[in-house]
């Protein structure tokens, strides 16, 4: 029955029949413009030019189906998890479109016996195969529209090839775990680039190594910082589980450093208080005669108060004479003593003088 559709359809080569054979089989519809398959499965590598010397390859492709399968898988993993919190949706997302499970899918739906290259794609490593799976994307979502991609991803990928919840629960993100480890146990850790170059298609492989409290961890290769810093985080992950010798050696690391930075940087100052501003008594003996000021002295009211009598600073004695307020003629070492009767005599005169 397929091959009486084909022959309806009329394509003008045997090649295309095939090819159009090939995608039906893969992605499970039939293609309205083979051009745009045939663009998709075009690796960089063979430089093909159109009619205005432009290169024409899949890269355009490859953006544009890369942004539908975040839209696609972003829509099925929302409505499979309900009541999950953003961070783990986007989780499951990104494990669910990220190079390696691409690359893979690639390989099972036969993606890769389409790509037209150069033949020198044969590295275990290369993502020509992911890149070939959202280029199909995005012929498709062109083709057919935006419900054929959720239906190819749905129906034929989902389905069939791939357990969403075991997906979505195995944890595969060991740089997340190699941060979080080092963490919670205070240790320091950073990714150094060592090294970029090419393979022999061009395109860039980036190497990285992991340094966790100044030693070298594990080192990793790849064809993106990301995939090399996690194949790095991988590497000293299993050093630091089988290794007892090298997580010795990061803690003794650690603890030396603590001690260097707990240590003093400068001299404590001292807490002891002077008290050269109390002038003792044989500095007050050297010190210089100070002048009294005259607004020490004594001022008198010319009202008397209430309570006492206006005192003179002149007074005359018993003879009439006017005596100096400083003579101390009156003044003896032995007071005289008063009787009681006395005293209160004293008190009246005093009360009733004026």
């Amino acid at each position: 029955m397929l091959n009486n559709i084909l022959d309806k359809i009329k394509l003008p080569f045997r090649k295309d029949k095939e090819l159009y054979l090939s995608l039906y089989q893969i992605i499970g519809f039939y293609p309205h413009d083979i051009k745009l398959y045939k663009l998709a499965l075009m690796h960089k590598s063979v430089m093909h030019r159109n009619a205005k010397g432009k290169p024409v390859n899949n890269e355009r492709l490859e953006f544009l189906g890369d942004a539908i399968l975040d839209a696609i898988v972003g829509d099925i993993v929302y409505q499979h998890f309900p009541g999950k919190r953003e961070g783990f949706l986007t989780n499951t997302r990104s494990k669910l479109v990220q190079r390696e499970t691409l690359n893979k899918l690639a390989k099972e739906l036969g993606i890769n016996q389409l790509i037209l290259s150069s033949g020198h794609s044969s590295s275990h490593n290369s993502y020509m195969g992911g890149n070939a799976f959202e280029a199909l994307v995005g012929a498709m979502y062109l083709d057919r529209g935006y419900d054929a991609c959720m239906k190819f991803m749905k129906q034929r990928i989902l389905s069939q090839m791939i357990n969403i919840d075991k997906v979505a629960y195995k944890e595969v993100n060991f740089k997340s775990k190699l941060i979080e480890w080092s963490q919670k146990n205070r240790v320091e850790l950073e990714y150094s680039q060592i090294g970029q170059d090419k393979d022999a298609n061009g395109s860039p492989i980036f190497s990285y190594e992991v340094i966790i409290e100044g030693i070298k961890g594990g080192d990793g290769r790849g064809f993106s910082k990301k995939e090399s810093q996690q194949q790095a985080s991988k590497v000293t992950l299993e050093r630091l589980r089988k290794d007892s010798s090298f997580l010795d050696a990061v803690f003794e690391a650690k603890t030396n450093r603590t001690k260097m930075e707990e240590e003093p940087v400068e001299i404590v100052p001292d807490t002891e208080v002077k008290d050269d501003f109390i002038i003792s008594h044989d500095e007050c003996e050297k010190q210089p005669e100070k002048h009294v000021n005259v607004f020490q002295e004594e001022v008198f009211e010319d009202k008397p108060s209430n309570n006492r009598r206006n005192v003179p600073m002149y007074s005359s004695n018993k003879s009439g004479k006017k005596r100096d307020e400083f003579d101390l003629s009156d003044i003896t070492s032995s007071p005289k003593k008063l009787s009681k009767e006395d005293i209160v005599a004293a008190a009246e005169n005093a009360a009733f003088e004026d």
